[in-house]
């Protein structure tokens, strides 16, 4: 069988087994004594399209079931997968179709206004009873920031807002734009605790409506407007720029764009801040599965590709920060919530649905833990003198005082 030498190849670290259809069990890698993750293939042909695309393959005859886990959890198998498949490699076949998808990668992410629109709404004009399932109240659909330990999911994305908010240096009566405002929380807040005004633009047409409502009903709409307006076509000059968890969704192609849009929007003494996810290794290629089905043209990115558009823009970076591990802790909390709302799921959707936004948070938080996925927050100005010369403005209240601060 092709897939049973790709993981005798592959699996280094860990212990991994495998019932395949003729129901003899096949174990790979080393571990001690204790339980062994256990998924049950059926059928040969998921073997055959695992062997060739193992992410791919993998996942699709999950989602269909005609791979199913006998023992041990989802989390548990993607773990050991993501362990070695990112540090061993492949091999075959496939290790020629990740090049492949490496070196055709810009045809992949050719986010285009047209094409941005539909992949935004692939993913994001989903149901938002959905997403009301595993998200906080608020709805802060990125990584969570975790300053201290035990903090709730709640909590957590307060704290998120709050140090995006100190990063950005903001005074009452500021111009602000966000680019990629979501479902309107973060604008939302800096309104109502900084005293600035906010624009947001969405492609997201689900996430535009709840955003408008969400103003309204604060009395905030005279401060906060949000539009549906792709990047590249806004106008204007503002103080402050933020763009949360928006970037993933660029691609390589039109980071030159993004840089030179956002160094012409903002001001001489303005402030930019990104938050985005990306990779710790170099440029690669997205996971073919997360591709095909939860965020097609998506594209995490290398630190060196956007620093290489960000000084081709003429934008100095004046602070640089990595959050590694609180994204694999946010989606621990998400899937845990997911997981406990699964009939609800079911109900919107279908059982396929549930299996395939499993695997996605799933083998999401073993990427943020194993895999080399992380965060980057990039803070961006036209003069290096315009922000501190130290991070000690962004820590000035004691942790316990911050972590309270921004959770009420």
């Amino acid at each position: 069988m092709l897939f049973d030498r790709l993981l005798h190849s592959a699996i280094r670290r860990g212990r991994l087994a495998m019932i395949g259809p003729d129901g003899r069990r096949y174990i790979y890698g080393e571990g001690g004594p204790g339980p062994c993750p256990t998924f049950r293939v059926r059928d040969r042909a998921t073997l055959l399209k695992a062997a060739l695309d193992p992410s791919l393959g993998f996942a699709e005859g999950y989602m269909n079931g005609h791979i199913t886990i006998e023992e041990g959890d989802l989390y548990d198998i993607v773990l050991v997968a993501v362990m070695n498949f990112d540090k061993v490699g492949l091999s075959g076949l496939a290790r020629l179709r990740q090049r492949l998808r490496v070196v055709f990668r810009r045809l992949e992410q050719l986010n285009l206004p047209g094409a941005s629109r539909r992949n935004v709404a692939h993913h994001y004009d989903l149901s938002g009873e959905l997403y009301d399932l595993f998200l906080d109240a608020d709805r802060q659909y990125s990584c969570a920031y975790f300053p201290a330990p035990g903090l709730s999911l709640e909590a957590a994305q307060a704290a998120k807002k709050a140090h995006i908010a100190a990063k950005l240096r903001l005074e009452p009566g500021m111009r602000v734009l966000d680019i990629g405002s979501g479902w309107g929380g973060l604008g939302l807040t800096l309104a109502r605790n900084y005293g600035v005004d906010v624009v947001g633009v969405t492609l997201s047409q689900e996430q535009l409506a709840l955003s408008r409502r969400r103003a309204e009903l604060a009395g905030l709409a005279g401060r906060v407007r949000f539009e549906p307006v792709d990047y590249r076509k806004i106008d204007g000059q503002f103080d402050r720029i933020v763009s949360v968890g928006m970037f993933e969704h660029v691609g390589a192609a039109f980071y030159d764009t993004f840089f030179n849009k956002v160094s012409s929007l903002l001001a001489p003494d303005g402030v930019a801040l990104l938050h985005t996810i990306g990779r710790s290794g170099p440029p690669g290629a997205t996971n073919s599965f997360i591709a095909k089905y939860i965020f097609p043209g998506g594209y995490t990115p290398a630190l060196s590709e956007l620093m290489a558009s960000v000084e081709r823009s003429g934008l100095v970076a004046t602070d640089v920060e990595i959050l590694r591990l609180h994204y694999a802790e946010t989606l621990k909390e998400w899937r845990r919530r997911f997981l406990a709302n699964w009939d609800k799921a079911e109900a919107l959707y279908d059982a396929r649905f549930c299996r395939m936004w499993n695997l996605y948070l799933a083998s999401s938080e073993a990427s943020f833990r194993e895999g080399g996925q992380v965060v980057f927050q990039v803070q961006l100005a036209h003069d290096a003198g315009i922000v501190p010369m130290t991070r000690d403005y962004l820590y000035e209240a004691p942790e316990d005082q911050r972590v309270h601060d921004a959770a009420q």
